[in-house]
């Protein structure tokens, strides 16, 4: 669990690549200059962790290109305490961030051996989410909603109408929509029935599966 001032010096290029690519807010970039996404990679991929690309980590899954995070990270507009439902821990990189940027954050992995992996590697870490679950994202976390804004990290043909029930008014929902390449779609819920809908360009995401594994 080494994290030394050549891999720092790897992060601040990152930052750099990022905020080239339009990264704006600070909170975001300062979260990725400060975690070590090379300890959440097989150490195989050690080399490689700090450039601006997706690996795989187990279970069929990737971890997200730190652009895609950075991105998806910014459209939520988190504040300090804000109440953050995750779907898709993953590896638990972006759950790193979020944490790092002053959210509560809340997350659903279906992945048992994902499941297993990060919430032993969160806490060596210093991160700490509020709530770890292994279940069906689909079904979001009703007993714990409403949030202030939901994040998906898979592809999802449709928004899940219950992730929709979640999100306070207000609140802005983040999910890649479509089957074989995505478009990262934000949802901001304006009262109980309407939705604003933004489309933000397309991305490449593994797909979000229901139930769980």
């Amino acid at each position: 669990m080494k994290d030394t001032a050549k891999h720092q010096g790897l992060r601040n290029q990152l930052v750099s690549t990022l905020q080239q690519k339009g990264i704006t807010d600070l909170r975001v970039l300062d979260a990725i200059k400060k975690i070590p996404r090379h300890l959440f990679l097989n150490s195989s991929f050690e080399d490689y962790a700090y450039q601006d690309k997706a690996f795989p980590i187990g279970a069929g899954q990737t971890i997200s290109q730190p652009y895609t995070v950075a991105f998806q990270s910014q459209l939520l507009e988190i504040k300090k305490d804000h109440k953050v439902l995750e779907i898709g821990t993953g590896s638990g990189y972006q759950t790193a961030v979020l944490c790092m940027m002053g959210a509560k954050v809340y997350s659903i992995e279906r992945q048992n051996e994902l499941f297993k992996q990060t919430s032993a590697l969160l806490p060596k870490l210093g991160i700490r989410p509020k709530h770890l679950t292994f279940g069906d994202g689909y079904k979001g976390l009703p007993t714990y909603g409403p949030f202030d804004s939901i994040i998906v990290t898979a592809g999802a043909p449709i928004i899940p109408k219950p992730l929709m029930a979640q999100l306070k008014i207000g609140g802005r929902l983040v999910i890649p929509l479509g089957e074989e390449i995505q478009i990262m779609t934000l949802l901001i819920r304006k009262n109980e029935t309407q939705f604003e809908k933004h489309e933000l360009g397309e991305f490449r995401f593994v797909p979000l599966l229901e139930d769980k594994n």
